[in-house]
């Protein structure tokens, strides 16, 4: 678990979050949003899936009504699992860039193709300056300062300029095109490396969660050991402690607390930071044995996860005041967050330190082992969802389903490595990442804490970790019924009414690109409601409301897998496969004489 929810956002989004929105002071609305709508939900969902055994479709037996919400899980992780391997794949080529010196990216060397606009450091403006025959001449800053004169306001004419890192990723890494109209060609190499990437995940995954569970100890734990090892590198730099002071020192804001933007910034991050609503927590948590306590879980892996994104920061602005001191710049100028940070701005940087290619081989190792385990469970929630639903079909063929999801998700993602990939990737990732997890955690709470019932669902989970005391679940019960319900409204309202369109850069989407966004969300959201409908047309009743009850009433085999673990309150759940089995089919007589 702790693999799954640490994963590329604590190293290369929180870090700039908290610079952005005060520093130090960001921690205080971090932590708050944490304790208010992070745990809770991360709580629910573990218990839920360890209780029943069963993946994020399959546990909605629960609330038979609110299935969909399974169904929506499984269709944003598939999406998610498409992208995110392609940011794996970037990953593992400049990993292979690595073993060379001095390292591509450092210098604008012409056998890569850099052309005239790459620079180490920026150009000077030209000038359009009038002479005194009224006459127009472009003239550049030496001339200037030769002939003893300066530019007129106004008249300045800026040059364009790419640093050699960020060339290197445009020019050679994407052989990126002008726009998202134009597809172009897959980028051969990267098709490579994204083949390499799923290879790794669907043989961590050939004998299911045994097989990957043994891999995540290297994965889940050697990010933190290269961490620190450039955490140590950084601190030794001259000018780090103008990073760190910048990230979290004497630079801390905390009138910025009474800015709304600053909450809403922090209550996203903590959402999707530690991996909620995707299905992943409820499919590694039916792995759980029944009387594991998953409280503990709950308050281990969140707290991991947030120590983690702020241990990272202090390892990131080291490098960042480092570069600022070299050139002379504010750090402002030069922190990124995303794609920015992790494969331009941190790899300029590691070019400026002494043995520079060992230490970018140690920081994309770390990067595509945090970003691996993550996509680890991610696959595990399809797959699981599948086995769930195909029990019968796929019992035996655990092997072929691994290879069969694996290249099939291989397929898709080769769009994100053409010409135009990028655009993709950043489309996907600003639509599925973002309302319809929202959503999706708004009905967790609505289905298990009104519908299901709090005081119900409490019972089960006393069943797995045993009794505690009304005041213990007292705050359970407020957050789940009311605080945290509430917390997703607003930032869904929020979110909604500050939408802007996605931007890479300074390029524009196209109107069908972001229309396409959207047709994304409601593919994945639509399933909610077809569901619940469904649900209620096959329900017994006479009337509407009682379609309705039935529908948000358990089904019979609901309830713990084991009949060990059952006890009195679900001694007379059905088993499935049984429930099966006393089936009586017709016989073929009646129905022919029926006919």
């Amino acid at each position: 678990m702790i693999g799954y929810a640490v994963g590329l956002g604590n190293v290369w989004r929180f870090p700039y979050l908290a610079y952005r929105n005060g520093g130090g002071a960001f921690i205080i609305p971090y932590i708050i949003m944490l304790v208010f709508a992070g745990i809770p939900l991360f709580f629910l969902e573990c218990s839920f899936g360890q209780f029943a055994s069963l993946g994020p479709i399959g546990v909605w037996k629960a609330v038979p009504i609110l299935q969909g919400v399974g169904i929506t899980m499984v269709l944003v992780s598939t999406l998610v699992a498409i992208y995110y391997n392609c940011i794996l794949a970037y990953s593992l080529y400049y990993l292979f860039a690595s073993f060379q010196s001095p390292l591509p990216w450092a210098d604008c060397f012409s056998w890569w193709g850099a052309d005239e606009t790459c620079s180490r450091t920026g150009k000077d403006p030209l000038c359009n300056l009038t002479q005194n025959g009224g006459y127009f001449e472009i003239v550049n800053a030496t001339w200037l300062q030769a002939n003893n004169k300066t530019c007129p306001s106004g008249s300045e004419i800026p040059v364009p300029h790419q640093g050699p890192s960020e060339q290197y990723w445009d020019k050679v890494v994407l052989d990126r095109g002008s726009s998202m109209d134009e597809t172009g060609k897959v980028v051969w190499y990267l098709a490579l490396c994204l083949l390499l990437a799923w290879v790794t995940v669907g043989a961590a995954l050939f004998k299911g969660i045994k097989s990957s569970g043994k891999v995540v100890y290297f994965t889940a734990v050697f990010p933190y050991l290269v961490l620190t090892i450039l955490l140590i590198r950084g601190l030794t730099l001259e000018g780090a402690y103008q990073g760190i002071e910048y990230y979290i020192g004497s630079q801390s804001d905390i009138s910025k607390l009474t800015n709304a933007e600053v909450w809403k910034d922090a209550a996203t991050q903590i959402f999707y930071s530690i991996a909620v609503a995707f299905g992943g927590l409820t499919t590694l948590s039916s792995y759980n044995k029944f009387h594991n306590n998953c409280y503990a879980d709950t308050i281990i892996v969140c707290v991991v996860n947030c120590a983690t994104s702020v241990y990272a920061g202090f390892t990131i602005f080291s490098v960042l005041g480092h570069m600022a001191h070299i050139q002379d710049k504010p750090v402002s100028e030069i922190a990124q967050s995303g794609f920015g940070l992790a494969f331009i701005v941190y790899p300029e940087g590691l070019t400026q330190l002494p043995f520079s290619p060992l230490w970018s081989i140690l920081f994309f190792i770390m990067l595509f082992t945090l970003g691996l385990d993550s996509q680890f469970a991610t696959v595990e929630i399809i797959m699981t969802s599948l086995h769930d639903q195909f029990p019968a079909l796929l019992q035996s063929k655990r092997h072929y389903l691994s290879i069969v999801t694996c290249l099939l998700l291989f397929l898709c993602g080769l769009v994100c490595v053409t010409q135009a990939g990028i655009y993709w990737v950043n489309l996907i990732d600003h639509f599925c990442a973002g309302w319809a997890l929202l959503i999706i955690g708004g009905l967790e709470f609505i289905g298990i804490s009104w519908i299901y019932g709090a005081n119900r669902f409490i019972k089960d989970i006393e069943m797995m970790i045993g009794q505690r005391t009304w005041l213990f679940w007292l705050w359970w019960r407020v957050c789940w019924f009311f605080i945290s319900p509430c917390l997703l409204a607003v930032i869904i309202i929020w979110s909604l009414t500050t939408f802007t369109p996605p931007t890479y850069g300074s390029v524009e989407y196209p109107v069908w690109a972001i229309a396409l966004g959207w047709c994304m969300i409601i593919f994945c959201i639509m399933w909610i409601p077809v569901v619940a409908v469904v649900k209620v047309v096959q329900a017994e009743g006479t009337t509407l409301w009682k379609r309705i009850t039935t529908a948000c009433t358990s089904t019979p085999d609901w309830g713990p897998s084991l009949e060990e673990h059952r006890g009195e309150r679900y001694k007379n759940q059905i088993n499935p496969e049984q429930q099966f089995r006393n089936v009586k089919l017709p016989n073929i007589r009646d129905i022919i004489s029926k006919l």
